[in-house]
């Protein structure tokens, strides 16, 4: 009994030591901090620091090179130093409702925010993320509204001869009804995986938002990995805790494509679907809006609804692959099969702006019907969770 009862003491000593280990390990500097007027403040303990700033999307941006032209990064504001040793910088106006990213960098070298738990995962990049709701942005939060499942799967794709990792969405109620459910399948852009729309494109708040308000019919989302050549997101499979990278080989050149049938077999065999076209969509961002583009031109009778935002519209001119010939006359037959909606949508300053107004004349010469939304900005995030907020009650109507 003696013994039983030492080691019940020293197991109670070992958890309450990882347990302060994790207490003093953070800060006590409240940052950020958002005020009454929706000012924000940041706040970094560090009084042996030369220099701090913070980098951020509530800052201005300014455009610079990169390898697919010129796009937008966001700028930089420096914070002061107060006599505590704790740097401090409150923004000079409101800041409108937005889900916001932002990330210190301290004597030169970038890093997160210790005070802040909440983070965000883009492909390697990790940075804090804080929220100013109202509006539609409301949509972005978790409201008091009834909650779908999410789940991560696993399935086997005979394509690709490999099994893989799935996120899936269910509406409240799909566990304790026998309905059949319509089918979103949402794809990411290049660098990303089945975690995307959902860390970053908030998916999962907005449908059970869009759905408790009455806004958009109860679907199931299906997020697949877009990378062909990847089992799951980095960590999430077995080649471990690899960094990841931006460029995947078997992305944009017809594998994914080809392979895209394999997912809509499983979710069709695993969930109560409505197994037609008038009960599918597709839709993606960037590199997701490319495979959306082509996916729905090569299996015409598969979707009713199709939904490119900010997409890639042209395969790279050293492809060669049969799910990008023909273009113009599996366009043809797509539009003879009269989809119920074909949505593109893009900002003013993307990168992918002038291919995306090609395109659109291409469909305007063959009579093609569209819908077409535009907004500000370019290619980000804060667009592609606008773009899914007006998109979903679209869907299934």
């Amino acid at each position: 009994m003696k013994k039983q009862t030492i080691l019940a003491v020293l197991l109670v000593l070992s958890v309450a030591s990882f347990a302060q280990q994790a207490i003093w390990g953070g800060q006590n500097t409240s940052s950020p901090q958002i005020n009454a007027n929706n000012t924000v403040t940041f706040r970094l303990d560090a009084p042996k620091a030369s220099a701090v700033q913070v980098t951020g999307d509530f800052l201005p941006t300014q455009q610079v090179d990169g390898q697919y032209g010129k796009h937008d990064v966001p700028g930089t504001v420096d914070l002061v130093k107060g006599s505590d040793g704790v740097w401090e910088y409150t923004t000079s106006e409101a800041l409108k409702p937005e889900l916001y990213s932002y990330s210190f960098i301290v004597d030169g070298f970038k890093t997160t925010d210790p005070s802040n738990v909440y983070l965000i995962r883009d492909v390697a990049s990790l940075t804090n993320v804080f929220l100013i709701g109202g509006g539609r942005v409301d949509l972005y939060k978790v409201n008091n509204v009834v909650h779908g499942t999410l789940a991560r799967r696993w399935y086997q794709s005979p394509t690709l001869n490999m099994t893989r990792r799935i996120s899936i969405y269910t509406p409240a109620g799909y566990e304790t009804d026998k309905k059949q459910y319509p089918v979103l399948y949402l794809l990411h852009g290049m660098g990303g995986d089945e975690e995307a729309w959902i860390a970053l494109g908030r998916t999962v708040q907005i449908l059970d938002n869009l759905i408790a308000q009455g806004e958009a019919k109860p679907m199931i989302v299906v997020m697949p990995n877009g990378n062909a050549a990847q089992e799951a997101a980095p960590g999430e499979s077995a080649l471990g805790l690899y960094k990841p990278t931006f460029e995947l080989p078997k992305t944009m050149e017809g594998t994914m494509e080809a392979s895209f049938p394999d997912v809509v077999k499983f979710v069709e065999s695993n969930y109560r679907t409505v197994n037609a076209k008038s009960g599918r969509a597709i839709a993606g961002l960037s590199m997701g809006g490319f495979h959306s583009l082509h996916i729905s031109k090569q299996y015409p009778d598969f979707f009713d609804y199709v939904g490119l935002f900010s997409a890639a519209i042209n395969p790279d001119k050293a492809v060669k692959s049969p799910i990008y010939d023909d273009r113009d006359a599996k366009l043809k037959t797509q539009f003879s099969k009269n989809p119920k909606l074909y949505w593109i949508a893009i900002g003013k300053s993307d990168f992918l702006y002038k291919e995306n107004e090609v395109y659109r004349k291409l469909l305007d010469n063959g009579g093609y019907k569209y819908t077409y939304y535009e907004t500000e900005e370019g290619h980000i995030w804060k667009n592609w969770r606008i773009y899914l907020t007006e998109f979903v009650p679209m869907l299934f109507k």
